[in-house]
């Protein structure tokens, strides 16, 4: 369950741009950790004037009737296929229970405390849960929904709490004149493979947000082989016309690649891309890069009107990449 999970894109998650809007009570930790990164951390002998320092959001022991509960706006709106409710580190005050609800949602001016006036729909049952562990949940639905509601049952605490499903975009509302990064993960963009990524993660690479440190990019190990290509492939949200490249280093320093090339190809099946089965074609030529900085390309793309639904970033010998961008326009 756990790794048909993660194929996806967590739409809760605060790279993508996630929030946690509103919670009914987060006395002893806060309720934005929920959508942080990793799975939290522990510090022995940390306290804070409300008592123990947690990693995640945990209400206070309840003694009156009900249960808590966190709303959460996703990052992006998309089709939920599972979460992941983890309870690391909460050994003695964790909730013995969750649900999740869900809603699609574009007001922006609701009284989140009011919450249960609303057209919730249960999307998660009430289900039972361990102390510090990670739990994970299939679920099916076609609908597209906006926001979340995570119930525990009664209080205690949750360290992360992931949505685990894939970006909608109305791709009828872009005019295809329109230049947009085809590539983006909110424009549902996907990294598929790559043949590494030892030190961080080929998603980074199309996280909208900028690059926070070095670890928030994708980096490869050091490759003692001559002449060595590390690479990985993304598919375009959109299929499209690529005009602008931008190959971003920021905060590689020491171990930026020494160059970068880019191929394409057309093609609608992600598995024939991911078995090697397609037809590559170079889009960019291989170009020098620096450290630390963001490289643009439009006069180096090679000449071509051809629609794009995959690229494949080649980096010589190995080293990091904080982000890329593909601008281009989509086509129908």
């Amino acid at each position: 369950m756990k790794q048909n999970l993660l194929k996806y894109i967590d739409l809760a998650s605060e790279r993508i741009g996630g929030k946690v809007l509103y919670c009914t009570d987060d006395f002893f930790a806060e309720k934005e950790n929920l959508i942080k990164e990793g799975r939290g951390v522990f510090i022995e002998g940390k306290y804070t004037e409300q008592g123990k320092w947690m990693d995640g959001w945990e209400s206070r022991r309840k003694r009156t009737p009900g249960h808590d509960w966190a709303i959460v706006k996703l990052g992006a709106s998309g089709n939920i296929k599972g979460f992941d409710i983890d309870t690391n580190h909460f050994l003695g005050n964790h909730p013995p229970f969750a649900s999740v609800e869900a809603i699609s949602i574009n007001d922006n001016n609701i009284d989140w405390a009011k919450a249960d006036d609303l057209n919730w729909e249960e999307i998660l049952e009430k289900s039972p849960l361990n102390p510090g562990s990670q739990h994970f949940f299939e679920i099916s639905s076609d609908k597209i929904y906006t926001h979340v509601r995570l119930h525990i049952y009664p209080d205690g605490g949750v360290a992360r709490f992931r949505v685990y499903g894939e970006v909608y975009k109305d791709w009828y509302t872009v005019n295809e004149k329109d230049i947009i990064d085809l590539a983006l993960a909110t424009n549902c963009g996907k990294a598929l493979s790559c043949n590494d990524m030892f030190f961080s993660a080929m998603d980074n690479l199309i996280s909208p947000s900028l690059g926070k440190n070095m670890g928030d990019g994708w980096e490869t190990k050091r490759n003692r082989t001559p002449n060595n290509e590390d690479w990985v492939i993304l598919r375009l949200g959109h299929q499209g016309i690529v005009k602008k490249i931008l190959v971003d280093t920021k905060h590689f320093k020491g171990n930026y690649p020494d160059s970068c090339a880019i191929d394409y190809c057309n093609c609608q099946d992600d598995q024939i891309v991911i078995n090697g089965k397609s037809d590559w074609k170079p889009l960019l030529t291989k170009q020098k890069l620096q450290a630390n900085q963001e490289h643009i390309f439009k006069a180096d793309i090679l000449e071509n009107n051809n629609p794009i639904t995959h690229v494949k970033l080649k980096i010589y010998p190995d080293g990091g990449i904080s982000r890329l961008r593909i601008f281009g326009t989509i086509t129908h």
